[in-house]
């Protein structure tokens, strides 16, 4: 069986000029970087605003087990199948950290026979956004050491920095830092840290702005400290907002490259959805929505991180209107939520199955929350068995859900037929009304609860003493108005990754909330979350190489 680069370098991509012309896209539109990637110049995303919205489909998924869900590689097939159909679709999704890629979870360009080519390229440094976004995080966090070096005349107190350097890598070693020791040449010593590039809130920002002018706008608003006097001292308080703008002004374009049988894809942008709101850029996907009938995105990890945060952050600050949502399952998956170990996931097992099953259960309630008609996806495994996929349909079917076989990591678009054509039935014939679930005005704490109580299922929330002074102080600096953004484990529905399937009786602890006033949201940080993550004891990177004649192995 080959292996997803091997399949990926037997691909015969087409010259991306091409692809943008199955779009509506000319040559003059697009920024070549080489023959197979290009950016989309601003001038041609302007000229698009006229052009009519076709229809906007999220793929999200249940809480992610070491077995493996697939959304990707599910977003991408079902977007291949509604182009053999004689659709329209294009994809939207985001682009690889090269922190996961080089630890453990590999790459995101898909995998078998739905994948975004050219995936050595996309999992590595790509067009070079990510390495755009670095340079600017990095260069507000030397502005602002260099302010307090230089006679600190904004009266920053050291002790209220809260602006990291980043870096994309999984390195635990940067968690906790020291800076500026070695005397007074040297700047001045505090304590400081590394965060992973894509928690940066110049990553959301980039992926929320809907211009150069609104990233240069988003970017003014950035909090990086507090002055003696608990004052915010913002990117436009250091002067740093060209700056760092002019750093993003080509990483801000969206990324068109396209899939094993040519559909084309924008890769733009890239947060986690732990540790950030985790979508694509809103220019990417507006481009999609522009320039396809059917609009394929993605939102990162279990519906209860992505999907929500698309829903309550990403659609309601840039005005988009899903009409449906697919949630991918797998029975390998849903089997370990219901207590099997992964060695024995192979073995037929229904009441582990009927006991993981209540974790579906909850994202597609979930959904309905939104007011979007849903559809699961069930990424087929050669392991399943037909009791197995019977009791999951006869699941769905109960809650009133569509439910289709997809086989597009074998197949490709053929896998994705039966998938697409329940997609196209229920746009047909369900109406979708989306609508945010909470409503801007509330509390900082009651929408905190709100999610915790409705999304996760908990009974409440358990702010410490830290959480509640800074909902104080950031409700007194007028920031109570803004979505939340929750940063906690992606395995399970509470703050606690052992707590799989669909637990109860749980509440959420709120250690801290972070502004990110750029964004335009606050981050409550839950559990033991981390915004770095390290690497595994025995990393992806060990089995990468490549040869004298620059083939790339062992890179998935």
């Amino acid at each position: 069986m080959l292996t997803d680069v091997e399949i990926a370098q037997s691909a015969k991509m087409k010259p991306i000029v091409e692809i943008a012309q199955k779009v509506g896209l000319d040559e003059d539109d697009l920024e070549l970087y080489g023959k197979y990637k290009a950016k989309i110049s601003l001038e041609a995303i302007k000229k698009l605003d006229q052009n009519e919205d076709g229809k906007l489909i999220l793929v999200t998924a249940i809480n992610p087990t070491p077995a493996g869900e697939g959304k990707t590689t599910t977003m991408i097939g079902l977007s291949q199948a509604l182009n053999k159909l004689g659709k329209k679709s294009v994809v939207a999704m985001r682009e690889p950290s090269l922190g996961p890629c080089f630890g453990i979870k590999g790459g995101a360009a898909g995998g078998g026979y739905a994948q975004v080519v050219p995936m050595e390229d996309i999992n590595l440094h790509f067009t070079g956004d990510i390495h755009a976004i670095t340079a600017a995080n990095n260069l507000i966090a030397a502005m602002l050491d260099n302010s307090i070096h230089q006679g600190n005349p904004l009266n920053i107190d050291v002790r209220q920095i809260v602006w990291k350097r980043v870096v994309d890598l999984n390195d635990r070693a940067l968690r906790h830092t020291v800076c500026g020791l070695g005397g007074k040449v040297n700047g001045v010593p505090r304590e400081d840290g590394f965060d992973i590039t894509v928690a940066s809130e110049v990553m959301a920002i980039l992926c929320l702005a809907t211009s150069l002018e609104d990233l240069k706008q988003r970017a003014a608003k950035m909090i990086v400290a507090y002055t003696y006097d608990g004052k915010p001292v913002t990117v436009d308080d250091i002067e740093a907002t060209g700056a760092v703008t002019l750093l993003l002004k080509d990483a801000i374009k969206p990324n068109l490259v396209q899939t094993l049988d040519h559909t084309p894809v924008f890769v733009h942008g890239g947060p986690f959805a732990n540790i950030a709101h985790g979508c694509n850029s809103v220019m990417a996907t507006q481009l999609a929505v522009k320039l396809g009938d059917y609009a394929i995105t993605e939102a990162g990890f279990g519906a209860d991180l992505g999907a929500e945060k698309f829903l309550d952050i990403k659609c309601r600050q840039a005005n988009l209107n899903p009409e449906a949502v697919v949630i991918v399952a797998t029975v390998r998956a849903l089997k370990m939520h219901g207590g099997v170990a992964k060695k024995d996931l192979g073995n037929e097992n229904l009441e582990a199955l009927k006991a993981g099953l209540g974790n579906l259960e909850k994202h597609i309630e979930n959904i309905a929350k939104f007011d979007l008609p849903c559809v699961v996806a069930i990424n087929a495994f050669p392991t399943d068995t037909e009791a197995e996929l019977q009791l999951l349909n006869e699941c769905c079917k109960k809650l009133g859900v569509e439910v289709a076989i997809s086989k597009v990591w074998e197949k490709g678009a053929d896998g994705g037929i039966e998938l697409a054509e329940k997609l196209l039935n229920i746009l047909e014939t369900k109406g979708a009304n989306y609508h945010p679930l909470y409503d801007l005005d509330l509390p900082i704490e009651t929408k905190i609860e709100t999610i915790v109580k409705e999304i996760y299922g908990g009974d409440g929330v358990e702010f410490t003493k830290k959480a509640k002074n800074k909902i104080k102080k950031y409700t007194e600096q007028g920031l109570s108005q803004l979505p939340i953004c929750v940063a906690k484990t992606q395995y399970s529905l509470s703050d606690q990754a052992s707590l799989l399937g669909r637990p109860t009786g749980f509440t959420v602890k709120i250690n801290d909330i972070i502004p990110s006033a750029g964004a335009g949201f606050l981050v409550a940080i839950s559990g033991d979350i981390m915004r770095m993550p390290g690497l595994p004891k025995r990393p992806a990177a060990v089995n990468m190489d490549i040869d004298e004649d620059g083939k790339i192995i062992g890179l998935f």
